[in-house]
């Protein structure tokens, strides 16, 4: 898909992959950085969003940062006949950041994951409680973060 993009999408992608910045006008500033106009970038974003290059352009919040010091990854045991519904309802809560549906594995039955959020961790297990009481799965492990490596974006050879 990456290689079908044209040399200006794909200085425009490497620009927003490298972060919008925060000024008044970013889309401005990122066209004098790429020897456009505004209007080209703005066009280009909404070409790679009609190609499903991209879904969406939206903030990336450091929980840590923010308050949120307590982050576990959920991983729920979900009938695969309810997937699409509960993941639906996981991804809807404000305090889950990413909800993925994986294949099982043998020792490990579990195929939906998502990442929660809260400011300590008695809150952030109240909350999952909370959670799978309202998706009715009793079934999941609550792995908490011990502490972040590293946090990118994937680099894409464009």
């Amino acid at each position: 898909m990456l290689e079908k993009l044209s040399s200006q999408e794909k200085a425009v992608l490497k620009a927003l992959i490298k972060g919008i910045p925060l000024v008044p006008e970013p889309f401005k500033l990122i066209a004098e950085e790429l020897s456009l106009t505004e209007e080209k970038v703005l066009s280009t974003i909404q070409t790679l969003l009609e190609k499903k290059t991209i879904r969406r352009l939206g903030a990336t919040i450091r929980h840590n940062k923010a308050g949120y010091s307590a982050n576990a990854l959920v991983a729920w045991r979900v009938p695969e006949e309810r997937v699409e519904e509960v993941g639906t309802l996981l991804s809807q809560n404000p305090f889950v950041s990413h909800c993925y549906l994986r294949p099982p594995l043998p020792d490990w039955n579990y195929n939906v994951y998502t990442m929660f959020h809260a400011k300590d961790k008695q809150s952030l297990l109240e909350l999952i409680k909370a959670v799978a009481k309202e998706i009715n799965i009793d079934e999941y492990e609550v792995l908490f973060t011990e502490r972040e490596i590293v946090r990118k974006h994937a680099n894409y050879q464009l």
